[in-house]
C-alpha cells in the first residue's frame, strides 16, 4: 500500500479467565504497541484498539470453579488486565471489553444483517452432551485426544499443543470437563459460516497475494488449511453466557466467541470515535486505511480465514493489509502455563522491580519470538538490564548529564569547529534513524531495537574516543564542542527510545528539559542540533538500575516452588500392594516412641543411629534420614516405630525396628508423628 491516511492497528483481545503474563506482551502488545507508537511520531493518523474478550466457556468454568457468577470473573480480570497494560505503557485509544452494550449490539447487528443476507447455513447437527450436566458441551467443555497430534488434553475447539482448530466431535475419545463423564451425541440446530465458499478468494487474497510480505509462519499456516479444504464453521453454541442468538430460534444459544470476539475491534473503534468525536467508519471501510492485526501464533487461523470470512460477508470492509503474528515465548526452557502458574505475571513482577517496566519491554522485545519460539529467562533479564541498558543507554546518559553540569552549570556549550568524528557521529544518527525505520515498517521490531542501542553505543565510543576529561585541561574549544555534540546525541537518544522505552524517554525528556514541539521523530533526519546552546539541562538522575543475584535467585526460587506444587499436584501413588488378610495386618506392631539419641553413622552419607524409647524399651534403630535432619534436631522428637520387625544388621550396628516416614513435594523425608504428644509405647491401630 501506498503511504495510507490513516492506520486502524489491533492487538488480540486478552481473555479474562486470568491475569496477563510475559508471553502475552512479548507476542503481541509490546510490538503493537512499538509500531503504533512509531507511526504516531511520524505524525499519522492512528487508532490503537484493544478490550478484553469475556465471553466464552473458560469463563464460566472459571466461574463455576470458584463459585461466582461469570461476570464477577470478567470484571475482576478486566480491572488487573488494564490496569497492567497501563502501568507498561501499552497506548490503547480505546480499551473496551466485550460485555459492553455497544459491543453487544454491534455482534448482533453483523449476525442479523449476515443472516437475513443468507450468509449462513442452519443445520441440526449432533453435537457431545452431557447427560449428568444436562448441557451440551462446547469447545472447552470437552477434553480429549487431538485428532491431528495426539495430543491427550486438547480442548474441543484448539489442540494447544500443536495450535490446529477442530470440532469437538473431532476428539478422540472425549471426556466432559464438567462430570469427567463420556459424553454422548444430542441433535441441536446452530448456524454456520459456510468457510468452503471463501476459500477461493482467500487463496487468491493470502496465499498468491501476500506470499512475498507476510511472515512465513503466518503464510504457510494459511496455506496449509486452504489446502486441506475449508469446512463450514459454527458460529453460535449451546450456553448461557454470552450475545444471545438474535433471530429466531435463536433461544438458550449464544454467539460463538470467535465470531463476537475479533468484531470487538469494530465496536471498540465505535466507542473511541463516540468519545472523541470521530467517525469510526473510514477505520474499518476506507480503502486508504492500513487495517494490522498483532496476535500470537495461536490465533492466525481466526484473524486470516474466519473474521475475514466475516467482513466479506458482511460486505464494504476492508481487509488487513498484514497480520504480523509471534511465534511463543517459553519460560526457563517451558511452556508458559497459565493454569500451571508457570508465568511471570505483569503485576506481580511490578511488586518485585517496581518502576522497572522498561526493562522488562527491553529484555522482551531483544528477545522477541518473532519467526521461532524464544525463550525468557531470569539471568539473561539480568544481563541485558546490567550489561546493555545500565552499562551502555544508562551510562552514555549519565556521563553527558554529569559532565555538562561540572564543567558548564548544566548549560550546553557553544560548538566550536567540528571535525570528521563529529559530522560523522551526527549523520550517523540520521542513518541509524533510517535503518530504524525500514526495520519497524517491516515489523522487525528486534532488529530496530538493536539499531537504537547502537545510537547509544555510537555516543560511548565517541565520548571515549575524545576523552574530554581530558581536553577540558588542555583545549577548552575542544571540549565545548564534545560535549555540545554528546548532547545532540542524547536528545536523539531520548526521541528514538519512544517507541521501545517510553517511560526512559519521558525520564529523559524531562531531564533535558526536551521542547518535543521542535525536538521530534521528524526532525530528527531535518536537522543535527536538538538542544542549542546555552539550553539547560536537569540534574542527572539513573535511568536504569543494576538488579543483583539475589533478586535473580527469589524469581527462580519462585518458579522451583511453583514447578514443585505442580509435581505433587499431578504426582501418582505408587500402586497398590498384593492384599493381605486382616489377621497378616494385626501381626503388624506400632508403637510411638520418643528419640533420645542419635549420632550421625562415621563414614556414611545418610545412616543415622538413633536410641529411642518405645515404652517397651529403650532400642537401637539406624535409618536412612542424615540428609534430611542433623542429630540436634531429632532428640526429644516423637516418631512412629514398627517394633515387631526382625533385626538386621547395617554397617555392623543392629538396627531393631523402622522408623514410618514420607516424602514431601520437596522429596524431603518427614516424620509420621502424632500431633499431640502421647505416652511412649502407645499403640498405632
Amino acid at each position: 500500500m501506498a503511504q495510507p491516511k490513516r492506520y486502524t492497528i489491533t492487538a488480540a483481545l486478552p481473555y479474562t479467565n486470568g491475569p496477563i503474563h510475559i508471553g502475552h506482551l512479548a507476542g503481541v502488545y509490546v510490538p503493537a504497541d512499538i509500531y503504533a507508537r512509531y507511526q504516531r511520531l511520524q505524525g499519522r493518523d492512528v487508532v490503537f484498539v484493544c478490550g478484553s474478550d469475556e465471553h466464552g466457556v473458560a469463563i464460566t468454568i472459571k466461574a463455576k470453579k470458584e463459585g461466582i457468577t461469570p461476570q464477577q470473573v470478567v470484571d475482576r480480570y478486566h480491572k488487573i488486565i488494564k490496569d497492567s497494560f497501563a502501568d507498561f505503557g501499552i497506548s490503547f485509544d480505546v480499551y473496551s471489553r466485550t460485555s459492553a452494550p455497544i459491543h453487544h449490539d454491534t455482534a448482533s447487528e453483523f449476525f442479523k444483517q449476515m443472516h437475513a443476507d443468507g450468509k449462513f447455513i442452519e443445520q441440526v447437527t449432533e453435537q457431545l452432551y452431557d447427560a449428568e450436566a444436562d448441557q451440551f458441551l462446547a469447545d472447552r467443555f470437552v477434553i480429549g485426544t487431538c485428532p491431528k497430534c495426539g495430543y491427550e488434553a486438547s480442548y474441543g475447539d484448539q489442540c494447544e499443543n500443536c495450535g490446529t482448530s477442530h470440532n469437538a466431535t473431532d476428539l478422540i475419545n472425549p471426556k466432559s470437563a464438567i462430570t469427567g463423564t463420556t459424553p454422548t451425541l444430542k441433535s441441536t440446530k446452530h448456524w454456520f459460516l459456510p468457510l468452503d465458499q471463501y476459500q477461493e478468494w482467500l487463496n487468491e487474497w493470502i496465499v498468491e497475494g501476500h506470499k512475498k510480505d507476510w511472515k512465513p509462519n503466518v503464510h504457510g499456516q494459511v496455506k496449509s488449511w486452504i489446502m486441506d479444504g475449508l469446512k463450514p464453521r459454527a458460529v453460535t453454541r449451546d450456553l448461557d453466557w454470552g450475545i444471545p442468538v438474535p433471530v429466531e430460534g435463536g433461544e438458550g444459544k449464544v454467539l460463538y466467541v470467535w465470531f463476537d470476539a475479533p468484531i470487538g475491534y469494530i465496536s471498540a473503534t465505535k466507542e473511541w470515535a463516540e468519545a472523541t468525536g470521530n467517525n469510526w467508519e473510514p477505520y474499518w471501510k476506507d480503502e486508504d486505511t492500513k487495517l494490522l492485526h498483532f496476535i500470537g501464533k495461536d490465533n492466525i487461523v481466526f484473524h486470516c480465514i474466519i473474521f475475514p470470512s466475516i467482513l466479506k460477508a458482511a460486505g464494504d470492509y476492508i481487509m488487513p493489509d498484514n497480520v504480523p503474528a509471534n511465534e511463543f515465548l517459553n519460560l526457563e526452557g517451558n511452556k508458559l502455563s497459565t493454569s500451571k502458574n508457570w508465568a511471570v505475571w505483569l503485576h506481580e513482577y511490578l511488586q518485585d522491580f517496581p518502576d522497572m517496566q522498561d526493562v522488562l519491554r527491553y529484555t522482551l522485545t531483544a528477545n522477541a519470538p518473532e519467526s521461532k519460539d524464544n525463550d525468557f529467562t531470569w539471568k539473561d533479564f539480568q544481563a541485558r538490564n546490567n550489561n546493555e541498558l545500565v552499562a551502555i543507554f544508562g551510562n552514555f546518559v549519565n556521563r553527558v548529564v554529569v559532565l555538562t553540569h561540572k564543567y558548564y552549570d548544566g548549560a550546553i556549550p557553544s560548538p566550536a569547529d567540528f571535525t570528521e568524528a563529529d559530522h560523522q557521529v551526527l549523520e550517523g544518527i540520521k542513518t541509524l534513524k533510517a535503518d530504524m525505520e525500514s526495520s519497524l515498517e517491516q515489523y522487525r521490531f528486534r532488529e530496530a531495537l538493536s539499531i537504537l542501542m547502537k545510537v547509544a553505543r555510537s555516543g560511548n565510543e565517541y565520548l571515549a574516543s575524545q576523552e574530554p576529561w581530558k581536553s577540558i585541561k588542555t583545549d577548552q574549544e575542544r571540549t565545548q564542542t564534545v560535549m555540545f555534540v554528546a548532547a545532540q546525541i542524547t536528545a536523539a537518544l531520548a526521541v528514538l527510545s519512544e517507541p521501545f522505552l517510553p517511560h526512559t524517554s519521558a525520564k529523559l525528556n524531562n531531564m533535558l528539559h526536551l521542547d518535543t514541539e521542535t525536538v521530534n521523530w521528524q526532525n530528527l533526519s531535518e536537522s543535527s542540533t536538538y538542544l542549542p546552546a546555552s539550553h539547560v539541562i536537569a540534574t542527572n538522575q539513573l535511568l536504569f538500575s543494576k538488579i543483583d543475584d539475589a533478586q535473580i535467585q527469589a524469581q527462580l526460587d519462585k518458579l522451583e516452588a511453583t514447578k514443585k506444587a505442580n509435581e505433587m499436584e499431578n504426582a501418582q501413588a505408587e500402586p497398590q500392594k498384593d492384599t493381605i488378610q486382616f489377621d497378616d495386618f494385626t501381626k503388624i506392631d506400632m508403637r510411638v516412641g520418643t528419640i533420645m539419641k542419635a549420632e550421625k553413622m562415621a563414614k556414611t552419607k545418610k545412616l543415622m543411629v538413633m536410641e529411642i524409647d518405645t515404652g517397651i524399651d529403650t532400642r537401637t534403630i539406624v535409618s536412612g534420614i542424615a540428609e534430611h535432619y542433623t542429630a540436634e534436631e531429632l532428640v526429644g522428637k516423637q516418631v512412629t516405630v514398627l517394633v515387631n520387625l526382625a533385626p538386621r544388621p547395617l554397617r555392623g550396628v543392629e538396627s531393631q525396628g523402622m522408623i514410618l516416614l514420607a516424602e514431601d513435594a520437596d522429596g524431603k523425608l518427614v516424620f509420621m508423628s502424632p500431633e499431640e504428644a502421647v505416652k511412649n509405647g502407645s499403640s498405632i491401630s
